[in-house]
């Protein structure tokens, strides 16, 4: 059984679709380097890896999961939002322990399933 014990940090994927939510994807960005000690990565206009669509990533530490999530819950704007642990093990911190903002989107399991890390 995993316990929190487990969790070293979380990712959060912020999900857009087209110009206009890349937009509102811009602003949840600045906004969130602004407010928080987050770790951006960079923007990926095509679907990678797991991802289904085009996002961004920010890491952040277990001790701002509670001011991030709520911020990013009230501040999505429309967007799908995926946030999950980091165990050490891609599979299941996708899989089994995602927490979803908005639409659930599908994630191709199988892309970490074949032994790749997450983008």
């Amino acid at each position: 059984m995993t316990n929190s014990d487990t969790i070293t940090g979380y990712h959060a994927h912020v999900y857009y679709a087209n110009p206009e939510d890349r937009a509102q994807a811009a602003v949840i960005r600045e906004q969130a380097d602004e407010l928080f000690e987050v770790a951006l990565g960079r923007w990926r206009d095509e679907p990678v890896g797991p991802h289904p669509a085009p996002m961004f990533q920010m890491a952040f530490a277990t001790d701002q999961f509670a001011k991030i999530v709520p911020w990013l819950m009230l501040n999505r704007g429309g967007l799908s939002i995926l946030v999950h642990p980091e165990t050490g093990d891609h599979v299941p911190d996708h899989r089994d322990f995602p927490l979803w903002l908005g639409e659930k989107l599908v994630l191709d399991i199988s892309y970490l399933e074949a032994g790749h890390t997450s983008a």
